[in-house]
């Protein structure tokens, strides 16, 4: 048994084919320092740009981040490996608290109190059994969460990242695609690192030989601009503390931020099922668990004005990508995170990744993620040739890719995951009230899955990076 309680997995150095490191195994401390690296370097921009977004101190989000992943990962007993970063799904809640002339404690009060409910739905789940949730969310629905979750973010890619340096983003995603496959070892469970610093000194180079880049810049204008601007790096301070403020709860604001929690139960659930799919492990005894974990965050987080938290998909990309799931790892992270969040200077040099870098990379991470809800109805047996499943799957999908919005009032509109994960939801429900008694057949829950066979399990390993060697363990 290794120190503070990580076994060390084989030699420390890298897993034999086919293996995995899992969430009570670490490699050597070198090499579990370096893929916290790379969590770190995954989360950061989301993190980072959300609270930009909601008018939110950035560093002190970073901070923030690196305390809620600790705290999850204590409350889940180490058996999650997941990373906690600011939550995109209320930066539209943030604009229209915003235009009603909210500020930013009256946001982090109404993000405050989402994450209370959220932190008591999930201890209601823990108390009544993780069925509670599998039964308003089978595999067909959770697999079209994870994928949305992945997928709604593909406009991130095409419309923030990648335009802001094409071809610095197709070479760095070729480069992340071929050391994804071809790297053995060590190297290999860092290949998403290596494609970043790959892409940091092609954009480097490529300032040197060609001057500077005529595209759209990170807010969206077009400009005449280097490509990798260190000029942050060069301003920032060594040390600093990020600015504090108290919650401010106004009933309107918090009534505008309320629906969003069923978007986050929704892809706790769907990251939770994701990560037992790679571990295959049985984590239904902690998805309650999970749940409340993440809401106990963000009422930290928002009670001292960061941003509301959640599990990250980026992260679980990374998990997909390079079959460690050691906990250990996330330790590592979160500690990087908080020395992130006192040194503005470092935090700067992560900042400075180009766009058209995080578009190389972002393109493979986002498009894994997906196909992991692909990957649960597969594994589940899922029967989309039925059209109770085929049909609000189908919808859901789409509005989730797109954005599409739901617009209520001036002041209140559904979009995105939220709204696709609703019409999942309540689709799927509906639909299966209404059909014909042959369309009923019932659907194995998660927990019962039959797990995929060997070829099955091999061929899934080699597209997604998965641990679905080890599915076999699950308890049916």
């Amino acid at each position: 048994m290794g120190s503070l309680g990580w076994k060390l997995h084989g030699d420390g150095k890298a897993p034999a084919p086919g293996a995995v490191v899992r969430p009570d195994e670490r490699l050597s401390w070198v090499r579990t320092i370096g893929l916290g690296a790379q969590h770190v370097v995954a989360m950061f921009g989301a993190t980072f740009v959300a609270p930009v977004l909601m008018g939110l101190d950035p560093n002190l989000a970073v901070m923030l981040s690196g305390i809620a992943t600790a705290v999850f990962l204590l409350a889940t007993r180490g058996r999650i490996p997941s990373y906690l970063g600011s939550s995109l799904s209320f930066v539209g809640v943030a604009a229209v608290i915003a235009g009603g002339g909210g500020d930013a404690a009256t946001v982090t009060g109404a993000l405050l109190a989402v994450g209370a409910l959220l932190c008591l739905v999930g201890l209601a789940v823990q108390a009544l059994g993780a069925q509670v949730i599998h039964r308003a969310l089978p595999p067909v629905v959770t697999g079209a969460v994870v994928m949305l979750i992945g997928f709604n973010l593909a406009p991130v890619v095409a419309s923030t990242y990648w335009p802001q340096d094409q071809w610095t983003a197709l070479i760095t995603m070729a480069f992340t695609v071929v050391a994804l496959v071809a790297l053995r070892g060590f190297l290999a469970r860092i290949a998403i690192f290596l494609g970043l610093v790959f892409g940091y000194l092609v954009s480097w180079l490529s300032d040197r030989l060609f001057g500077r880049i005529t595209s759209v810049d990170g807010s969206g204008q077009v400009t005449e601009h280097w490509r990798l601007d260190l000029s942050a790096v060069a301003e920032a301070d060594w040390i600093g503390l990020p600015s504090l403020h108290a919650p401010d709860f106004q009933l309107s604001a918090i009534l505008v931020a309320l629906p969003v929690v069923v978007a986050l139960i929704a892809e706790n659930a769907g990251h939770v099922k994701a990560v037992a799919e790679m571990t295959g492990d049985d984590l239904d005894g902690d998805l309650g668990r999970a749940i409340a974990a993440d809401g106990a965050a963000t009422v930290l987080s928002t009670a001292v004005g960061g941003p509301a938290t959640t599990t990250y998909a980026e992260n679980i990309g990374v998990m997909a990508a390079t079959r460690v799931y050691s906990t250990a790892a996330y330790w590592a992270a979160a500690g990087f995170a908080v020395l992130f969040g006192l040194v503005p200077k470092f935090g700067a040099v992560v900042a400075a990744i180009p766009g058209g870098v995080l578009g190389g990379i972002t393109v493979v991470l986002y498009g894994m993620i997906g196909l992991l809800g692909a990957k649960i109805w597969v594994e589940n047996r899922v029967d989309l040739g039925n059209p109770v499943n085929l049909v609000p799957v189908a919808a859901a999908v789409i509005i989730g890719i797109g954005n599409v919005s739901l617009t209520f009032t001036d002041s209140f509109s559904l979009s995105g995951i939220a709204l696709g994960t609703i019409v999942a939801v309540a689709g799927y429900h509906v639909l299966r009230a209404v059909a014909p008694p042959h369309l009923k057949e019932e659907v194995p829950l998660l927990d019962a899955a039959v797990p995929a066979g060997p070829d099955e399990a091999d061929a899934a390993d080699g597209v997604a990076g998965t641990a679905t060697g080890a599915a076999g363990a699950r308890r049916r």
